[in-house]
C-alpha cells in the first residue's frame, strides 16, 4: 500500500489519540469542535511527515508511534529547506543479521554494486535527455563502459553532458547545491527523494550511514545517497515540467511544494512493472540487503521510459 505524505506549512498541535495523528490549529481553540469535524490520520498510513512551521508541536507519543510505524519526519529550516530528518532505529525483524552483512561487505562487491547505479542512473538520464530530443548515443556509451567502481568517472561526463542540456530556457544552467533557481526546486525535490530512500533502507533492516561509495564522515545518509542515484532523474523530470510550465521557480511557492510533494506517488517502471515510487523503493532498497546477504547479485533499480 502507497503510504501517505503529510505537509505542515501552519502552526498546529500534532497529537496522538487511538492510533490516528490529530491535527489541532490555533484557531481551533476558538472554537469546539464536532468529533466528525476534527482533523485526523491514520498512523499506519502514514509515510512521510514535513513539518515546515518554527510553530509545530508535536507530542512524543506521536512521534514514538510514526518512527514504530517506520514514518519519517523530516524538519525544515528558516528558507522552508528540509535539513532534518528522523528515522526509527529497528526497521526489520532481521536487523541485526543484516547489519553484519552490510558491515561485512566486500569491497570488490561494494564496487561492483556502485558500478551498476551509476550505469542505471546514466542510462534513466540519457532517457529523459531523450525525450527532450537531445543527441545521447555518447551516453548510452558511456554506460556501457561504466567498470566496477567507476574509476574513469563516467558518472562525472554524464552529469556534465546532462546538466549542460536539460533546461532548454536556461542554457548557462550548472547544477549547483546553492546555484541559482531552480537549483532550489532541485534541492527540495532530492531531499524528498533522501527521505524516502532512508526510510526504504531501514525498512530493510539496511543502516544508511554505510554507503558503497558516499564515504563523508560528516554524512549520516552514505546509503541513501548512493541508492537514490538512479531515482534522481525522476525529481529531474518533474522540475523540468514545473519550470517548462512557466512558474515562477525563484522561490518554492505553495504550488511548486505541493508538485514536489507529489514525487513519491510518481508512476515508475521497475521490474517491468509500473509502481509508485515510494513502492518502488522498497523493492529497490530489498534487492540491495540481498546483495550484501549474498542473496542476489543486482540491485533492482527503476527504468526511465
Amino acid at each position: 500500500m502507497i503510504k501517505r505524505t503529510l505537509y505542515f506549512s501552519n502552526p498546529a498541535y500534532l497529537s496522538k489519540k487511538n492510533n490516528q495523528l490529530v491535527i489541532n490549529y490555533p484557531e481551533d481553540k476558538e472554537k469546539e469542535k464536532r468529533p466528525e469535524e476534527i482533523n485526523t490520520v491514520p498512523i499506519e498510513d502514514i509515510g512521510i511527515a514535513i513539518l515546515d512551521n518554527q510553530q509545530i508541536t508535536i507530542t512524543h507519543g506521536l512521534l514514538y508511534s510514526l518512527l514504530d510505524n517506520n514514518a519519517v519526519l523530516v524538519t525544515c529550516d528558516n528558507s522552508h529547506m528540509p535539513n532534518g530528518l528522523f528515522l526509527p532505529l529497528s526497521g526489520n525483524t532481521e536487523q541485526s543479521e543484516k547489519f553484519r552483512a552490510q558491515i561485512e561487505s566486500s569491497e570488490p562487491l561494494k564496487k561492483q554494486l556502485w558500478q551498476q547505479t551509476i550505469t542505471s542512473k546514466i542510462i534513466n538520464q540519457a532517457v529523459l535527455l531523450r525525450q527532450n530530443k537531445i543527441l545521447v548515443t555518447n551516453m548510452f556509451t558511456w554506460a556501457k563502459k561504466v567498470r566496477s567502481g567507476d574509476p574513469d568517472n563516467f558518472e562525472g561526463r554524464a552529469a556534465a553532458y546532462y546538466w549542460k542540456n536539460f533546461f532548454p530556457i536556461i542554457p548557462d544552467f550548472i547544477r549547483d547545491r546553492f546555484g541559482e533557481p531552480p537549483n532550489n526546486l532541485l534541492n527540495y525535490g532530492y531531499a524528498i527523494l533522501r527521505a524516502i530512500v532512508a526510510r526504504g533502507l531501514v525498512g530493510s533492516g539496511l543502516l544508511p550511514t554505510l554507503g558503497i561509495h558516499h564515504s563523508n564522515k560528516y554524512n549520516a545518509y552514505c546509503l541513501a545517497d548512493d541508492v537514490m542515484e538512479p531515482y534522481r532523474p525522476f525529481v529531474d523530470k518533474l522540475v523540468l515540467e514545473i519550470v517548462s510550465n512557466g512558474e515562477d521557480f525563484y522561490e518554492l511557492t505553495t504550488s511548486i511544494k505541493k508538485q514536489l510533494l507529489s514525487i513519491p506517488v510518481i508512476d515508475i517502471m521497475i521490474g517491468g512493472e509500473k509502481s509508485p515510487l515510494m513502492v518502488g523503493v522498497q523493492t529497490t532498497t530489498a534487492s540491495v540487503a540481498k546483495c550484501f546477504e549474498g542473496k542476489a547479485r543486482k540491485i533492482i533499480y527503476p527504468e526511465m521510459s
